[in-house]
């Protein structure tokens, strides 16, 4: 089925994808190619470049990961884990438990003395490989028998977050510039990484969802870098500098345990927190052991080395010979498999 006459392209893809978002359950969702090159009986499984033959997706499922870089998993994490993850959360801002290599970030409008150690002073932890509550995540079988249908069996934990998005001070430092994830990897191929994010709570505009821009992740890697904002913009917040205005845009409104994998490549964001409360996500990047590193030097990633570098050389005291590779290599943990080249 392609584009109604009049339809461009960017609005066909949008009402597929709505429409694809709208189902009771991701499971059963039938999605409609968006252009009338592909088909049910045309799509043939040597034409699948973004994920790995498997038992769990259903074809629909697949294409619809195919065409648009992302899927929605209902209600795929129960809510007795992510209590458990909150409550490790908590004890980490109260500074009851301080987990190995944890980097624990705060806004850029909230000073040092505002408040006393709590969630409302930390907007988001990252590196938890350490903390045996909250990479529990990491290990979760509901999680890792899709992330396999994208890396393959020997999977690599690469890169943890738990995102406490603050209610914005007015200045707009609660969004997150539309970037591609694959922008801070030092590791390929990007068709063997996926990230697994997880609504904490309900999410939607009101207080920052993820917003998508459906197949994208079918070009390539973007220069990024700081975007202009007047209100400021918390560390390593990277942009993409050019990309097509008219692209279409999905919101992604969750429920509490609903998954969201997505592909390195795929442009995305989230929008400023309007409410009162601080919106949670836990995520994970992984990647199939079998990815390889590259040297980032002399590319548009060169960037964003330098400044993870000079953070990662403060916070531990390392050398200033330590590289992008030296740090993911400290992050990586094998979750399944067998671990091979990272």
């Amino acid at each position: 089925m392609g584009p109604r006459p009049g339809q461009s392209r960017a609005a066909a893809r949008l009402q597929i994808v709505l429409g694809h978002l709208g189902r009771p359950s991701a499971g059963a969702v039938v999605v409609h190619p968006t252009t009338g090159t592909i088909s049910s009986a045309s799509f043939h499984p040597q034409q699948f470049q973004y994920t790995l033959d498997n038992n769990v997706l259903t074809l629909e499922q697949r294409k619809f990961y195919e065409e648009n870089g992302f899927l929605v998993i209902k209600n795929l994490v129960p809510d007795a884990d992510i209590q458990r993850f909150r409550n490790e959360f908590e004890k980490i801002c109260r500074k009851e438990v301080k987990p190995l290599g944890l980097v624990v970030m705060r806004d850029v409008t909230i000073s040092k003395s505002e408040y006393a150690p709590s969630e409302k002073m930390t907007t988001k932890v990252q590196d938890f490989q350490e903390d045996k509550e909250l990479f529990r995540y990491c290990t979760l079988p509901e999680i890792l028998k899709y992330v396999e249908c994208f890396t393959g069996p020997n999977i690599m934990a690469m890169h943890t977050m738990l995102i406490n998005k603050p209610p914005d001070s007015g200045k707009k430092t609660s969004r997150h510039p539309l970037h591609q994830d694959l922008h801070y990897f030092p590791f390929r191929p990007s068709n063997l990484i996926v990230c697994a994010w997880t609504a904490m709570e309900h999410i939607d505009r009101n207080n920052g969802c993820l917003v998508v821009l459906p197949g994208t992740h079918k070009g390539s890697l973007k220069p990024h870098d700081y975007p202009k904002w007047e209100g400021g913009v918390n560390k390593m917040f990277h942009g993409i500098q050019d990309y097509e205005e008219n692209n279409a845009r999905v919101h992604l409104v969750m429920e509490k345990g609903d998954t969201v994998f997505f592909h390195p490549l795929l442009i995305h964001g989230s929008g400023q927190n309007k409410t009162q409360g601080f919106r949670k996500a836990i995520s994970c990047h992984f990647a199939s052991a079998d990815c390889h590193y590259i040297d980032v030097k002399g590319t548009s990633q060169e960037n964003i080395e330098k400044e993870v570098v000079g953070i990662a050389n403060k916070f531990y005291g390392a050398e200033n010979s330590t590289d992008l590779k030296d740090i993911w290599m400290f992050r990586a943990r094998l979750v399944k498999g067998e671990r091979t080249n990272l």
